[in-house]
């Protein structure tokens, strides 16, 4: 596949909320609502479906940098049980909420880049 170099990077675009074709238009309505179209190129959106992808990316990231903090406060600190729940349910909250829109963002651009579709069996 030839890279076009007219199109933007689905990655930028995709942490910026932008649009994948043009690279203008924002994506989002909401926090995660997705727009029927893009206001700029009028690029119908329909067609993302990003499911619970965002939301294993960022499980799987959160859990990861959570459970080695709190490994790592745990051994060097020994801090109280009730400053364990505190700390790491905000920062899991926290990093949750930061992180889903960007990603969504990414999957979005990169379904639109790779011009993914839904699998079909051939008759």
């Amino acid at each position: 596949m030839a890279h076009d170099p007219s199109t933007p990077s689905p990655i930028s675009t995709g942490l910026k909320g932008l649009c994948p074709r043009c690279g203008k238009g924002h994506v989002f309505k909401g926090f995660l609502t997705v727009q029927p179209k893009c206001e700029v190129c009028g690029l119908d959106l329909a067609f993302t479906d990003t499911g619970d992808g965002p939301a294993f990316f960022v499980m799987s990231f959160v859990g990861i940098v959570v459970v080695a903090l709190a490994l790592w406060a745990e051994f060097t600190y020994e801090p109280p049980i009730w400053l364990h729940l505190v700390m790491w349910t905000a920062l899991s909250i926290v990093l949750s909420l930061l992180l889903v829109r960007p990603l969504k963002g990414v999957l979005m651009n990169l379904q639109y880049h790779h011009k993914a579709e839904e699998g079909r069996f051939e008759k």
